[in-house]
């Protein structure tokens, strides 16, 4: 049994305001979405829709969507990104989203019953962005393993 579990965090900068019709198609989405998320095995939680009006003071950007989670495993959440319906509406993502520059994703492991902050998922996107996939802050297609993180040592 695992004493840790896997944040992620993942970031779009939108087309436009979210009350916009350019983004009906992703807001109308976003709660079906959410409710497949949370029925997914390996699901534990999710940052939700009331406490996202933090992210414009972590991130400093108001057209930024920020989507964190915390799931069993990565095997769970590769299921929910690309073997559910999920898959069709992130298929659809230029029809809301622009490219960004920096890394728009990264995970980490974290101790089973601590839940990540803004801060410290901005931090992960940060050092990814710096220093590539690390046991720190990975992507899918680096598998580091939670030994590879609990004896990785930071690049400062």
């Amino acid at each position: 049994m695992s004493t840790h579990h896997l944040a992620q965090v993942n970031i779009a900068k939108c087309l436009a305001p979210l009350h916009h019709a350019t983004m009906q198609g992703f807001i109308n989405s976003a709660d079906k979405m959410n409710a497949i998320a949370d029925a997914q095995e390996g699901f534990i939680w999710r940052l939700k829709d009331e406490d996202k009006h933090s992210a414009v003071t972590v991130f400093k950007d108001e057209t930024l969507i920020v989507n964190v989670s915390v799931w069993t495993h990565m095997e769970a959440l590769f299921k929910y990104t690309y073997q559910t319906e999920h898959l069709e509406i992130y298929k659809r993502k230029n029809e809301w989203f622009s490219k960004i520059k920096m890394t728009h994703m990264a995970f980490w492991y974290i101790p089973k019953g601590q839940l990540p902050t803004l801060k410290e998922a901005k931090q992960r996107l940060d050092y990814r962005d710096k220093h590539g996939d690390t046991p720190y802050a990975f992507s899918f297609k680096s598998k580091f393993t939670l030994k590879d993180a609990l004896n990785y040592e930071l690049k400062i």
